[in-house]
């Protein structure tokens, strides 16, 4: 089974950052900036939560807030749950089921390296099933 080292490798280590005494608009213009749907929240080195569109849905739109007034400290998901390079796909997926988030940052004794989303784990394991699929056809062809 693949694992997260895999997929950073494939894609990348780039993470967007915002600090949580940043506005929420300007997390939101930078998640457009970037094409992404959420940010790590970092305070210097230590990792406090991520913002996403949800959170900006929920907690600003959906409560008559302003973004431009809010600091994004406000409406973070703080204590985000985080995995490692050695987590496997499948754990990934049941971790993100089971705690209903779309983001994983991933950490390497206690720094963040990374960050994966649920299309990241679906593309891994749908690129993992595919191969093994190829890999089978071929010894049933007898074309080890």
């Amino acid at each position: 089974m693949k694992i997260i080292k895999d997929i950073l490798e494939a894609k990348g280590h780039e993470v967007y950052t915002i600090s949580p005494d940043a506005t929420v608009y300007e997390a939101l213009s930078l998640m457009a900036e970037k094409n992404v749907g959420a940010l790590v929240i970092l305070e210097g080195e230590t990792l406090e939560g991520l913002i996403s569109e949800r959170d900006y849905a929920r907690k600003i739109i959906l409560k008559g807030k302003f973004s431009e007034d809010t600091p994004v400290r406000e409406i973070m998901s703080g204590g985000p749950v985080t995995v490692t390079i050695d987590d496997d796909l499948e754990q990934c997926m049941e971790l993100m089921t089971d705690k209903r988030v779309r983001h994983l940052p991933v950490v390497e004794e206690g720094r963040l390296i990374g960050i994966i989303s649920i299309g990241d784990v679906v593309k891994g394991i749908i690129d993992h099933k595919e191969f093994i699929i190829q890999q089978l056809e071929k010894y049933i062809k007898g074309q080890q």
